[in-house]
Order: C-alpha cells, then structure tokens, then sequence
C-alpha cells in the first residue's frame, strides 16, 4: 500500500521578480508634469517592460511545490536568486508576477539580527521578533526559557543587544525562529557566521523541525549541510530553475557546472573528499597547470 502524499507546505506558479538598476532620483515635478508623465507611462507600460534595459529579472518563471514536512535546499552561484526567492516567500517583497500560497504561518531568518532593535535588551527583542512574526504573548512566554537556553545568552539577555557580538545576534534570532513553532521556516546562509558547535545544534534543530510535520528551506553553500539536512534540493541559475529533485542529484549537477571548476594553480581542498582504502596516505589538496598540460602535448 502505498503512502499518501503529504499536504503542500508551499506552491510556487512561473513566479518572477523583477528589478530597475540604478534608479535614478527625480527633482521636484508640478503636478501638469506628474500627471502627464503617469499618462504616458500607463500609454508604453508593456512595451517598455520588454525593451528597457534598466530593468532585469532576478527569478523568472520558478514553479514548484513543497510537500509540508520535507526539508528543501536552495543551492547555486552568487547572484542566482536564492536570497530574492526567500524574501519573497518571507513576504518582504512581493513578486512581479506569478502566484504564491503558503498553507501555514512563515517563519524566516534572512539576515543577522532581522527584526531586532539595537537599543533594546535580548528579552524585549525575544518578545518584539516573535510579536513580528505573529506570535502571542502566551505563547513566547512558554517558549522563552527555551529559547534563551538555546542561544546560550543567559548572562546577556537584559543587555541591549547592540552590545552582542554577531554570533550572539545569529544564535538568538535562530533560536526565536526554530522554537515559536512556524509551520514553514526559511534560513538563509546566516549559519556561516556560527562556530562549528552551533552550526550542529542548528541543524540538529531544523531536523527536529522536520520531524515534527513542518518544513524548511535551507539555503546554504556548505553543500555537506545541504546533504545531510535536505531530502531534497533546487538548483537556482540566472534567476531560473536549472535543476530540482534528490539532493544528491541537484548537488551533482552544480558541482559539474563550469562556474565550480577552479582556475589553473588554485589549491583545491580535498579535505571533505570521500575516501576509500586505509587511509595511511592522504591528498590533502592539489592544482593543476595548464601551461605545463599545454607544453606536454598531452591531457593528464
């Protein structure tokens, strides 16, 4: 007998996002000159959209459905929309075109101390972050040991948190996102700003998360963490979907891209390799150069 499909978390339809470069400030018009400018603008709207090159889409036509439950990793090169991707579902943007339903309350950690107020103390900005992100009070009161406990800033948290340090401010923002309970939870690469013992905790956290019927998205260029933590994986270049299915297939596919293929005499680490054999000798790390390939005659 075969499982039923779990309920969507989220569906994305040919959702787009679209961005004027170098926006230019304009003086002061008189309202004839506001008016007919609004005219004319109405009269070329569609026309320009498409010949403007000031205008570029940073995510076109994305299309995909998230099963609730499940963990998604966002991977791809700098500038390929991943960050655009998670804003929109965060609702900090809106798409220029395309439909999003999200079926369950958001929950999102885009940037480091996103929702906080400097001059106010870690205790005002639990109660203030998790205020934004729809929570009652009740609620974040339950929650509240667990959450500083967690963040590891118990001596702090009276302390207005201009006075933290960046991980203080990532470990607190994480743990006020995992724990008032959102049924969708959206991280962004902020994780990178963590020493190594919270990245574990962080991850053991989301898959918790997952465990309990709620679902994440994960964006990450530590491609060992996408592995381990996502079932699933999308693929994001140029604004567009390149890829989207099993991880380690996505993961695969990115890896054989021109753009991760390091140039002649770059010292390529092999530390996280995947090894066989005893292990008595190791590479470590190694380079290639193309001049000396060159004057051979022959490939290597």
């Amino acid at each position: 007998m075969s499982r039923p499909l779990a309920p969507p978390a989220l569906r994305l339809t040919v959702v787009g996002k679209q961005y004027r470069r170098g926006i230019r400030r304009e003086g002061y018009q008189t309202l004839r000159e506001a008016v007919t400018d609004r005219v004319r603008a109405f009269a070329t709207r569609v026309a320009r959209r498409e010949q403007d090159p000031g205008l570029f889409w940073a995510l076109r036509d994305v299309s995909m459905e998230v099963p609730s439950g499940s963990a998604l990793g966002l991977i791809g090169p700098n500038g390929a929309g991943k960050s655009t991707l998670l804003k929109i579902l965060s609702r900090v943007t809106e798409p220029t075109t395309g439909e999003i339903q999200l079926y369950g309350r958001v929950g999102s950690l885009l940037e480091i101390g996103t929702g906080f107020h400097p001059e106010l103390t870690g205790r005002e900005n639990v109660f203030l972050n998790g205020a934004i992100l729809g929570m009652k009070r009740a609620e974040i009161l339950t929650n509240f040991d667990a959450i500083v406990a967690f963040a590891e800033v118990e001596p702090f948290i009276d302390t207005p948190v201009k006075h933290y340090s960046s991980g203080m401010y990532l470990r607190l923002a994480f743990s006020v996102a995992a724990h008032l309970e959102p049924e969708i939870l959206l991280v962004d690469e902020v994780l990178a700003v963590g020493d190594a013992a919270f990245q574990k905790r962080c991850l053991g956290k989301m898959n918790d998360v997952t465990r309990e019927g709620r679902t994440v998205i994960f964006v990450s260029h530590n491609l060992d963490a996408i592995r381990r933590l996502c079932s699933h994986a999308v693929l994001l270049e140029n604004g567009t979907v390149a890829a989207f299915g099993e991880t380690a297939d996505v993961v695969s596919q990115y890896l054989s891209r021109d753009y991760n293929r390091p140039e002649p005499r770059t010292r390529i680490d092999l530390s996280a390799a995947a090894r066989t054999g005893t292990g008595a000798a190791r590479f470590t790390t190694v380079s290639y150069d193309s001049a000396s390939v060159e004057a051979a005659g022959r490939p290597y």
